[in-house]
C-alpha cells in the first residue's frame, strides 16, 4: 500500500511525462507535494523504486520513468487499495540525435563553440524545423526554470520576437540564452533572475541563432 504523499508524487510525475515527455525536477516535486526539503522527495522516491512502480535511468536525458500507478481515488485524499493498479503502455522510445554545440551561457556571455558530439532527444519535444543543443552554464534564467547544466533544445532561426528565449550571437563570437526584447533603436537581452542586469546592444551587434524550444535535465 502507497502513503498519500507517494501516491500523489507517482501520479504527479506520471502525469508530467504524460504531458512533456520529460519527469519534473526535485524542485518542481517538492512544491507539488508541499515538502519542506528535497530530501524528502529523495526518501518516496526511493520507496517508490522499491515498491516497483518507479525506476530510475541512469545516464539517460529522461531520469524517471513510472512502471506502474495506482487507481485515482474517487475522493480527494481517500487511500488507494493495496496491490490496485493498471498497468502502463509501453514507454515511446524513439529519440533523435541532434547536434550538441558546446555550452551557452545563462548568465555573462562566453564564447561559442562548435562540436562533433550528438545528443539524444525524445522525438516528442521536438517540432518542426531543425535543432541543436546547448548545454547551460550560469543561473542567470533560473527563474524562468533554466538551471545550470540543463540542455536547451534550440530550434534553428534567425528572426525573434518580444518576448521569446533565444539564443543571441554577439559581436560574432559570444554566445548567450536571454530573453529578446526591442527597445527604441536598441535590441535588449533581459535575464530572468533579478541579480543580473539587461543588457544592451545595437542590432547591428546582436544575431539570433534559434530560439528555446524545450529543455532536457539529467537527475544525478
Amino acid at each position: 500500500m502507497l502513503t498519500k504523499k507517494q501516491h500523489e508524487l507517482i501520479c504527479f510525475i506520471n502525469d508530467r511525462l504524460a504531458e512533456t515527455g520529460v519527469s519534473p525536477s526535485f524542485e518542481e516535486m517538492k512544491d507539488a507535494l508541499d515538502l519542506k526539503s528535497k530530501s524528502g522527495v529523495h526518501r518516496l522516491i526511493s520507496a517508490l523504486e522499491e515498491r516497483q512502480f518507479l525506476r530510475r535511468l541512469p545516464n539517460r536525458a529522461r531520469a524517471l520513468e513510472v512502471l506502474k500507478v495506482p487507481e485515482r481515488a474517487e475522493k480527494r485524499g481517500a487511500v488507494p487499495k493495496p496491490n490496485n493498479f493498471r498497468p502502463l503502455p509501453e514507454p515511446a522510445n524513439d529519440v533523435i540525435e541532434i547536434p550538441l554545440h558546446g555550452r551557452i551561457a545563462a548568465g555573462v556571455p562566453i564564447e561559442a563553440f562548435e562540436s562533433s558530439a550528438m545528443l539524444a532527444v525524445p522525438a516528442a519535444l521536438l517540432g518542426n524545423g531543425e535543432h541543436y543543443a546547448l548545454e547551460v552554464s550560469g543561473d542567470s534564467m533560473v527563474e524562468a526554470g533554466i538551471l545550470d547544466g540543463d540542455y536547451a533544445l534550440i530550434r534553428r532561426t534567425d528572426v525573434a520576437r518580444d518576448g521569446e528565449i533565444v539564443v543571441a550571437l554577439i559581436e560574432e563570437n559570444e554566445a548567450t540564452l536571454k530573453y529578446f526584447r526591442r527597445e527604441g533603436a536598441m535590441v535588449r537581452l533581459d535575464p530572468a533572475n533579478r541579480a543580473y542586469d539587461p543588457q544592451r546592444y545595437r542590432p547591428a551587434q546582436v544575431r539570433v541563432q534559434g530560439r528555446l524550444a524545450g529543455l532536457l535535465r539529467r537527475y544525478d
